[in-house]
């Protein structure tokens, strides 16, 4: 394609003009027009919308959300706000409280017991804080005068797009520059007998008003290791269905010490199993059978509730993009983009977990969004650096990372050509009350050779994500090993454990830290 070897930074152009050379104006044209239509408004959309209305620019935003198949719906802000990274961060937080609960008795608190936790207490609380983002939103889009739609949206041309409401009124709306920004949802696996007619998704859990009980959760995904450990630290019954390895895109060491973790703490795993049906018994509950791949052996359990986190499908069925020309990748249905965002049509843009080839986090959408503004505007030409993106799995015990991992470090460069700094660390905090700590490990991954760049960072632990963001800027100014230890860490903490390592897995020394 040939938008996609351009080098200029695109800026609005004028207005498209008529047959008689007039520019068309919203009477001409009985169609609403503006400098900027956002498609979607997730965190990436609303960024982009806000920045350019704060540059000055007529902007929409056109957000709609379908309702799962359950029947769930939420407001305004996209997956994260709703459905993804802050109610999962609360429940999260409830449960490591729980955790807390039973350390206050070591540290001298007399708490009552048995500890019992309120389900409906909590997800009434989750749920009010969501609502209250939501609002939040709406009220940010009318400060900065960015015009607010509540449409199902798809393209009539590469210019225009058809707005359809609730109640079935139609609006066009036409726009120089388009920005698709829809996002992604769960999958469900619908070759599997009542995977749709029994089974819920991350955009059910966290809207649950009852308990979901003793809950099988099916996939390997992040998703699937945050909701079943805090489900578990909830004082649920959770068991997680995984056909393969757990969080394959990341650390491999990593991730069978995160699911070790889990296992001991009582999170049960079927390992290399799928499901092949759910039925709901007289009783009301969901009776699954699935098959031991190794043995080909059948087997069924029963569960309150099925919780499907097989991976996220792009919302991009129902946009009609072909009517606008815009490519998507025939594996994935992701949007094809380039280093500017730009789709195969030069003036349309994807952003976010639509697009092909972009991590599916937040905070990166939020930054292409904003950057990508700017650009439109002419106030920057800067693009959005996609690499040592930091990120954190929120399960039971944090995994925080940036960079490379191991096995992506020995592909680009060789094993001979890369060094591993780890070490099995007690944080001060699990001492008192004598917590397993097995699982609290850190690795630095390098290049050999002086000054030893790094090329990536993984923390498993408490606070993960906050330990890492801190490092992630040293990575991303491209800190080496050396600067690494030169660097005083703050004491008593876990993070200062980073700037202590001095051990290599090359030497085949004892990795555990003892003293302080």
């Amino acid at each position: 394609m040939a938008h996609l070897l351009r080098s200029r930074v695109p800026t609005w152009p004028p207005p498209p003009r008529g047959p008689s050379g007039h520019t068309h104006q919203e009477h001409d044209t009985g169609q609403q027009c503006y400098d900027l239509l956002v498609i979607g408004g997730g965190s990436g959309g609303l960024a982009c919308a806000k920045e350019a209305a704060q540059l000055g620019k007529k902007v929409a935003v056109v957000d709609y959300v379908e309702p799962s198949p359950r029947g769930t719906r939420w407001g305004l802000g996209g997956t994260c706000v709703n459905v993804g990274c802050i109610p999962k961060k609360l429940m999260h937080q409830a449960a490591l409280l729980g955790g807390s609960l039973h350390d206050a008795s070591h540290f001298g608190w007399e708490v009552a017991q048995p500890i019992r936790h309120d389900w409906r207490k909590m997800a009434e609380a989750v749920q009010n804080y969501v609502k209250s983002l939501n609002w939040g939103h709406r009220v940010q889009l009318q400060d900065r005068k960015v015009k607010y739609f509540n449409f199902k949206a798809s393209f009539v041309n590469k210019h225009t797009v058809c707005g359809v409401s609730k109640g079935g009124k139609e609006t066009l709306l036409s726009a120089e520059h388009i920005v698709i920004a829809t996002g992604g949802r769960p999958r469900y696996p619908t070759h599997i007998e009542g995977a749709l007619e029994y089974g819920i998704t991350s955009d059910d859990i966290f809207w649950l008003k009852e308990s979901p009980g003793r809950t099988l959760v099916v996939g390997a995904s992040y998703v699937a290791l945050e909701c079943a450990g805090f489900l578990t630290g909830l004082g649920l019954d959770a068991t997680v269905m995984m056909r393969s390895v757990p969080l394959r895109a990341f650390d491999q060491q990593m991730a069978s010490l995160v699911t070790n973790h889990m296992a001991s703490h009582g999170t049960r795993f079927l390992r290399g199993c799928i499901p092949l049906k759910v039925e709901r018994l007289s009783d009301g509950q969901l009776q699954v059978t699935w098959v031991d791949l190794a043995s080909d052996r059948k087997d069924t359990g029963t569960f309150d509730t099925v919780l499907w986190a097989v991976g996220r499908v792009p919302e991009t069925g129902s946009l009609n993009l072909e009517k606008a020309g815009v490519r998507t990748s025939p594996d994935t249905q992701k949007i094809l983009v380039d280093a500017q965002e730009a789709t195969s049509v030069p003036h349309i843009y994807a952003i976010g977990d639509v697009a092909e080839g972009r991590p599916e986090l937040t905070p990166t959408a939020i930054m292409a969004g904003r950057l990508l503004a700017r650009r439109l505007c002419g106030q920057s030409s800067d693009l959005m650096d996609y690499d040592n993106v930091p990120t954190t799995v929120f399960t039971p015990l944090e995994y925080g990372c940036v960079g490379l991992s191991e096995e992506e470090a020995v592909a680009r460069h060789g094993e001979d050509s890369v060094e591993v700094y780890h070490a099995y660390y007690k944080p001060l905090e699990f001492t008192v009350p004598e917590r397993d700590a097995s699982q609290c490990y850190i690795k630095v991954v390098c290049l050999r050779e002086p000054p030893r760049l790094v090329l990536g960072l993984h923390f498993l632990g408490p606070n993960a994500g906050e330990v890492t963001q801190g490092f992630a800027l040293g990575i991303k100014c491209g800190a080496s090993y050396e600067q690494v230890m030169r660097t005083v860490g703050i004491h008593p903490t876990c993070a200062e454990e980073v700037v202590k390592l001095r051990i290599s897995k090359r030497s085949g020394l004892d990795p555990t830290v003892t003293g302080c």
